[in-house]
């Protein structure tokens, strides 16, 4: 499986880039997996319509579908069963996505019903899809939590 995860704008905190790094290098022990960052929200939408037909886009939007970790593990392990197209996660600049951008989204996620910051955003995600395959796995990561 290959995940792209993809978000707008510069990294400002190095704590936030050190952690980037750590997910995407865990990840990277189940799926192939990218970290893109994008300059705006326009280059989300090229990179969305070049590949619209093969890749499944997932924007993180506050209106966007709620999952308990064990079910956004079940969602990505269907998706590994089901296809064999790339996820694009993506993760909006601090303002949130346009209306022109959601319109590009296969699914929209929503991390809750609190706001995060987008650089704090990027890390939750990242934490939940590594959690995901600790999931599928089996292994002890996700246990006691």
């Amino acid at each position: 499986m290959k995940i792209r995860v993809a978000w707008i704008g510069k990294t400002k905190e190095p704590a936030i880039q050190t952690l980037t790094e750590e997910y995407l290098k865990r990840i990277g022990h189940y799926a192939q997996v990218e970290g893109i960052p994008l300059k705006d929200e326009a280059a989300l939408r090229k990179l969305c319509g070049s590949e619209r037909i093969s890749q499944l886009a997932v924007l993180l939007a506050s209106q966007g579908r709620e999952f308990h970790s064990q079910a956004f593990a079940e969602f990505i392990e269907q998706q590994q069963i089901r296809s064999s197209l790339p996820l694009l996660f993506a993760v909006g600049p601090a303002s949130g996505f346009s209306e022109a951008t959601l319109g590009c989204a296969n699914m929209l996620l929503s991390l809750g019903k609190m706001t995060y910051a987008h650089e704090i955003a990027r890390i939750v995600l990242l934490e939940q899809i590594y959690r995901a395959f600790t999931i599928i796995k089996r292994h002890p990561y996700h246990l006691g939590h």
